[in-house]
């Protein structure tokens, strides 16, 4: 999308004009009442309320790049990136989990960097995977292999939040009030358990068909919306 390369562009400018080697010039983390807050507000379309969310965690970004790719000559690019991680992370972080925002985005960001490595791979095919892309903290060597094996499991697992997070939102903006009650009903949303469509259709007192056609039609209109209908 559009709007997050465009705020990558301008975290960049943001970080050198900080000085990407120092914390001290970064605005401080909020507290954990503060960013509660923000949250709850940004959920609400309160657009200020992201951005400070996403300004005053650009620190973590610039942590990540200088503990993992302290040596790597294109940190530039890598904070770019990982500013990338970090607004999905805002974007999709669910304050009702009960996972630390830091330990989530921190992951966003790592998996960012992640993909743009493996779309470096994928252009420079003749690469090995045991080729050096970085040293860490103690010099020792650190290879595409080393970074895709210790972070696949967590990269699915960014991309499976996202992917949910995504369909959670439609759900409640494609849908009608009675596909909304099918889908949640059905498939459990809001940490209930999920209901056969037989069940729903004798709470509901409907026929079962009915409930099938229903959700039928509230897959259609998510799968429309998942796959480019709705921006």
């Amino acid at each position: 999308m559009v709007i997050p390369v465009l705020f990558a562009l301008l975290t960049r400018f943001l970080h050198i004009s900080l000085g990407v080697g120092t914390q001290t010039h970064f605005p401080p983390p909020l507290t954990p009442e503060e960013e509660k807050a923000c949250f709850l507000r940004a959920g609400e379309g309160d657009e200020a309320a992201r951005e400070r969310l996403i300004i005053h965690n650009l620190r973590l970004v610039s942590h990540i790049v200088r503990k993992y790719y302290g040596s790597n000559k294109n940190q530039e690019d890598l904070i770019s990136v990982g500013s990338i991680g970090l607004i999905k992370a805002v974007d999709t972080f669910r304050v009702e989990d009960g996972t630390r925002f830091a330990t989530y985005a921190a992951k966003c960001v790592q998996n960012e960097i992640l993909m743009y490595f493996r779309k470096l791979k994928h252009r420079q095919r003749e690469v090995s995977m045991g080729d050096t892309i970085d040293v860490d903290r103690e010099g020792n060597p650190l290879t595409y292999m080393d970074v895709i094996a210790s972070e696949e499991n967590m990269t699915e697992d960014v991309d499976r939040k996202l992917c949910s997070a995504r369909a959670l939102r439609y759900v409640d903006i494609v849908l009608d009030e009675r596909e909304r009650q099918i889908i949640h009903l059905r498939y459990g949303l809001g940490g209930k358990e999920p209901l056969a469509q037989r069940e729903v259709a004798s709470l509901l007192g409907i026929s079962r068909s009915y409930v099938s056609r229903l959700e039928k039609g509230a897959l259609d209109k998510l799968h429309h919306a998942m796959t480019g209908g709705i921006e």
